[in-house]
């Protein structure tokens, strides 16, 4: 699976693998109570109860044995994720354990792992955890109430999205031999218990040492030695911006526990670093790694020709997941004045073919994305009507009008005809938001500055879909451009929003919370590193994710989502791209898998494992 920088970007991947979920119906409680329970569910009670064996999705008695090899594009040089300091392997981010951990197979739930148990009032004013007896670090230090303390207070300062996402903190503390306690700032957030226990758990005593010459360590700072874990894989080696190798821990302390059951059954996993995926592609036709996860449609249908595809020893498949797709898009920097009009953005969107690129460069793969919750019922559609509809009118000032009159649809080019239509509305709304054309044909502001867009790229294979976009621009007088940059310095222009026009994407889980104010709160527009990127400082959408993490139940959630996706969408901030309903994947031929593959992940290399028989056959076939 790529792991490229572009992952830290987008939410620190490392943090968790389900940021976005909320804690909606949970069974009443008496006022005052508080009971201990092994797992945390947002949709209803937990599938599993307390005396589960192991998910339903895992072989449990999976053989353990061989060697993976994934791939990442860009580079590194700092073994220290949780700090915008250099460039981090993401993989490192997995060799923490958490307190508890998610079900792939039901959207919402998590389970203890760290934790044996937690509990939390009625109210939602705090949590408690009850750590596990037997839950150590690498080097055999158990893990206390005192590392999660140090781990949340120093994951705060060290980045500025830790400070930010878990700002609702205003106490740790801890309570008996075994517990720890975060207290929060504000009742009613049903998500903030759930998300605390997604937090990485360092190694207090490791973090506070020296490293082999004597130098004091610092969370704040790049890393060039392998740090100190707690999971089912430690650091065996790594080469600086080439390539890390995890190794299975054999007296892994967890490896028994019903969340386990099952996973992690490679000996060895190592991540392989390429430059571009041009590179990366011939690599894997190699032989040199063994899993692609395809995200690009023209090498999806046209690149898996090659004779090992032909013969069987590297498999294609596709796997339908029931996942929100989010939203991928052309997205604007609003703090540049020249995106500040509704009108100049919506513009862009008349501009652009996504019949013409969808037919000849994507191969009909996509589907447009109309929705900041694509393919989920968060979606927006139709016309707002019950709660949704109210929750617009007590914000009617503060929104687009369009909103209670007509549903949102991006521009259709199914024609030459609408083509040319749609960029003449382009114009118009370029014309209606205070842009002249000059006697040469150039767009400009009643300063005479000309209307100039660059669009920043850091992956080459995307200047085939911008360029026939810019084309489109320069007919009604845009000036656009693309630059295309490596990983490190496209990494320092977005964290600093250095840009005019990135493409970004934001991963939704089906019950959104705490995630959105880094999305599009107002506050998030002037932190660095955070993934408002377009600079969104809007009232009434500040409002809206308030009602989205206070809400009190599904429907109140749901309608809360609504609502916010029409703003979202009819304020134009970005330009939406596409999305497909299923993961492209493909594989040399020796591994095993599930009988059935959760309904919210692949699962791999989490759940597959090494297959003997198959890897000897695929060596014959070499041979």
């Amino acid at each position: 699976m790529p792991l490229s920088r572009r992952h830290v970007l987008q939410g620190l991947s490392a943090l968790t693998t389900g940021l976005g979920l909320r804690l909606v119906g949970i069974s009443a409680q008496a006022a005052g109570e508080e009971r201990w329970r092994h797992g945390l569910s947002l949709f209803g009670d937990l599938k599993y109860g307390p005396d589960f064996s192991h998910f339903d999705y895992v072989r449990p008695d999976a053989p353990k044995g061989g060697r993976v090899r994934l791939f990442a594009i860009g580079s590194f040089d700092s073994l220290n994720p949780y700090t915008y300091k250099g460039e981090a392997a993401g993989i490192v981010g997995s060799i923490y354990d958490k307190l508890i951990k998610p079900a792939l197979d039901e959207p919402g739930s998590e389970y203890g792992l760290i934790a044996e148990s937690l509990s939390y009032p009625e109210d939602f004013a705090h949590v408690t955890y009850r750590l596990r007896a037997g839950a150590r670090f690498h080097d055999g230090t158990p893990i206390t109430p005192q590392d999660i303390i140090w781990s949340m207070e120093n994951l705060k300062k060290a980045h500025p999205f830790y400070n930010f996402y878990y700002n609702n903190i205003s106490k740790i503390e801890q309570t008996a031999q075994r517990e720890v306690r975060f207290v929060f700032s504000a009742t009613g957030n049903r998500e903030l218990p759930q998300i605390t226990g997604q937090m990485p758990v360092l190694p207090r005593h490791w973090w506070t040492g020296k490293d082999g010459r004597g130098r004091a360590r610092s969370l704040l700072n790049a890393l060039q030695e392998a740090p100190l874990g707690s999971s089912a894989y430690r650091i065996k080696a790594f080469k600086s911006g080439e390539s890390v190798t995890l190794e299975r821990v054999k007296d892994y302390w967890a490896k028994d526990l019903p969340v386990n059951v099952g996973h992690d059954n490679f000996d060895e996993i190592e991540v392989i670093y390429f430059r571009d995926d041009t590179v990366a592609m011939e690599a894997f036709k190699a032989g040199r790694y063994d899993w692609r996860d395809e995200n690009n449609s023209k090498v999806w249908a046209t690149a898996y020709n090659f004779p090992a595809v032909k013969r069987g020893d590297v498999v294609l498949e596709k796997f339908k997941l029931k996942n929100s797709r989010g939203m991928q898009a052309f997205v604007f920097n609003l703090r540049r004045a020249k995106f500040a009009d509704p009108r100049t953005r919506e513009a862009f969107n008349y501009a652009y073919d996504f019949e013409w690129a969808n037919a000849n460069l994507f191969y009909g793969q996509y589907t447009r994305t109309n929705s900041y919750f694509s393919n989920s019922e968060l979606a927006a559609t139709g016309l707002p009507k019950g709660r949704e509809l109210e929750l617009l009118r007590e914000l009617k000032d503060k929104v687009p009008p369009e909103v209670f009159s007509k549903e949102y649809k991006n521009p259709v080019n199914k024609t030459p005809r609408d083509t040319r239509n749609n960029l003449r509305k382009a114009l118009k709304l370029l014309m209606a938001a205070g842009w002249k054309l000059d006697d040469k044909g150039v767009l400009r502001n009643a300063r005479g500055e000309p209307l100039k867009v660059e669009f920043l790229l850091v992956s080459p294979a995307f200047e085939r879909i911008v360029l026939p976009y810019i084309r489109a621009l320069r007919r009604i007088g845009v000036q656009a451009k693309v630059r295309t940059v490596d990983s490190a310095q496209y990494e320092r222009r977005v964290k600093s929003f250095d840009f005019d026009i990135i493409v970004a994407s934001w991963g939704q889980s089906l019950s959104p919370g705490n995630e959105q104010r880094n999305y599009w709160g107002s506050a998030a527009a002037g932190r660095p590193g955070s993934r408002n990127y377009a600079g969104i400082r809007n009232p009434a959408v500040d409002a809206l994710i308030g009602k989205i993490i206070f809400a009190k139940d599904r429907a109140s959630l749901v309608a809360a989502t609504r609502a916010l996706d029409r703003v979202l969408l009819w304020n134009h901030y970005v330009v939406p791209m596409w999305h497909i309903t299923y993961e492209r994947t493909a594989r040399w031929n020796k591994f095993g898998k599930p009988a059935k593959i959760p309904d919210f992940s692949v699962g791999f290399p989490d759940i597959w494992w090494f297959d003997e028989q198959k890897a000897a056959r695929l060596e014959e076939n070499k041979g």
